[in-house]
């Protein structure tokens, strides 16, 4: 067929795409180190960047304009060089690389980057990201290799918006929602894999792009199994069965095998009880400040994370240095908490559980069913609330029933994102974004001090003047809290030895499994001599 630019492009058909299920995978590529076999606990929705796929990088189909280096820095991918901002902001240039194809063989330029970004912000597509660009007024192609993004405020921290995945201008030539997108489960990028085969509900296959910009991968096929339960991942991979699988700490420490190793990457992930901020108990201000000083953090990490993990107590860690507040925090002080309860008329009756003007001290904390970390989180959190008079009801959910109980009841969450505390806070506290996605500040926290030092820290300029809004924010945040941050936890994973080289330790997003974990950069991994 004809593509855009006029050339004659064949289009290759996925095999088995949306097939049905299939029969258990062999031993690991048989010992061939140019296969590899991975098992997940999560499969996802989608594989459309504009409904969240890979927003945070290391999609293994797309590439974005930069790429999170692994640690806390961008580096150039389709880009050809670092964004260029103007004086104050408002424009980013950007230089695009030459010679780069998408799957289907068409030539990537400025016509698909701008498809891409317009389509984030156009209510016709119904993406779901595009509250993360809601500072994006346009975005222009100066030429087939430079475009420019024309913002609506000053924004420092706009390269950490240029990982989202490009996706071809043909494929959004039609304004629609992309729930309807052939994106969705036939991915076309530019990435350093294909995806060649998916049966729900079961596994996934990848096979290498051999026209790859940054060079073929070495591995050329990877199968993902998905198998939600944490235990019986750890079993199959017991066994022998994968080369490599995400697993709770504790579970990933337990499980002994000659030829693995178990590793542990740090994170921006916090989890944290979002609190439903209109409920008559777990909205009033006073509830919220004891919970924060009733729980035992350290004690969550200790025995929940085998001490991998962190005590969270805003959505900001200490690895993101000067933006940090280290005084922002909440000691362990149950008695402290008792106080503040009865000074705020909650009164513990019969059954230690505290009442104030006929409303009993209880709510409801949801979690997903099929995290046994987060059901474990809960139930520490439920055990510690109840501890100074507050009774908190458990249930574990599917995630389809959260959005319709996110008023009325809490939730287990987690986030993160090492890039920049713009994204890493912004979505979690501000007012503005409550109503424009299920988990963008889902307990509807207000609070006007800290809305305004997160706008003036996303528009300022100056690195040390807006470390210092951001310190700021966190201050305002801790005298009146909205959730009860717990932890940053480490991400956990059992990897093959002896297979391969290229292993590198990276600072991870909340995102994690197969396309992050220690196989975030396995394009560049090569056989083991």
């Amino acid at each position: 067929m004809l593509n855009r630019r006029g050339l004659l492009v064949a289009v290759p058909v996925a095999l088995g795409l949306l097939g049905a299920g299939c029969a258990a995978p062999s031993s690991p590529g048989g010992g061939d180190p140019g296969s590899m076999l991975l098992a997940d606990g999560y499969e996802p929705d989608s594989l459309n960047p504009l409904l969240g796929y890979g927003q945070e990088g290391a999609a293994k189909f797309y590439d974005g304009l930069l790429a999170f280096d692994g640690r806390s820095a961008l580096r150039p991918a389709l880009a050809a060089e670092q964004p260029q901002a103007s004086p104050d902001a408002r424009t980013w240039t950007v230089r695009l690389r030459d010679g780069v194809r998408f799957h289907d063989g068409t030539p990537f330029d400025a016509d698909d980057v701008v498809a891409t970004y317009r389509a984030a912000i156009d209510p016709a597509y119904a993406s779901t990201v595009s509250s993360d660009f809601d500072m994006l007024a346009d975005v222009q192609a100066l030429d087939p290799r430079t475009v420019r993004f024309d913002l609506k405020i000053p924004y420092a921290a706009w390269p950490s918006k240029l990982v989202l995945g490009i996706v071809p201008a043909e494929k959004l030539a039609r304004p629609e929602p992309q729930e309807n997108s052939e994106l969705n489960t036939r991915p076309v990028g530019t990435g350093p894999y294909k995806l060649v085969d998916w049966r729900r509900g079961d596994q996934m296959t990848w096979e290498a792009n051999p026209d790859y910009w940054g060079g073929a991968p070495a591995i050329s096929r990877i199968t993902v199994v998905f198998a939600k339960d944490d235990n019986t991942r750890a079993q199959r991979l017991a066994s022998g069965e994968f080369d490599g699988t995400v697993l709770p700490p504790v579970l990933a420490e337990s499980v002994g095998r000659d030829g693995y190793r178990t590793v542990h990457h740090s994170t921006a992930d916090f989890r944290s009880i979002a609190l439903p901020n209109t409920h008559p108990v777990a909205g009033d201000r006073a509830v919220r400040l004891a919970l924060n000083l009733a729980v035992n953090r350290e004690g969550m990490i200790r025995a929940l994370l085998g001490g991998h993990g962190k005590p969270a107590y805003t959505p900001i860690p200490e690895s993101m240095g000067a933006h940090h507040e280290p005084a922002a925090r909440f000691d362990f002080d149950p008695r402290r908490a008792a106080r503040v309860l009865d000074d705020a008329g909650w009164r513990v009756g019969a059954d230690g559980i505290r009442e104030r003007g006929g409303v009993r001290a209880r709510f409801t904390v949801m979690y997903f069913a099929d995290d046994s970390l987060r059901r474990d989180l809960a139930r520490a959190f439920a055990s510690d609330a109840q501890a100074v008079g507050i009774q908190v009801d458990l249930a574990g959910v599917d995630r389809s029933a959260v959005p319709g109980r996110l008023a009325t009841d809490g939730i287990v969450l987690g986030g993160g994102n090492p890039m920049d505390p713009d994204p890493q806070s912004y979505t979690t506290l501000h007012s503005s974004v409550i109503g424009t996605g299920t988990y963008n500040n889902p307990g509807r926290y207000r609070n006007a001090e800290v809305d305004a030092a997160l706008d003036s820290a996303r528009q300022e300029l100056d690195p040390a003047r807006r470390a210092e809004y951001y310190r700021q924010a966190q201050r305002a945040y801790v005298a009146d809290p909205g959730l009860v941050y717990l932890a940053f936890i480490d991400h956990s994973y059992v990897m093959r030895e002896g297979r391969w080289t290229g292993y590198q330790a990276p600072v991870e997003p909340h995102t994690h499994g197969t396309t992050w974990g220690p196989w975030w950069n396995v394009e560049t991994w090569k056989p083991q001599a």
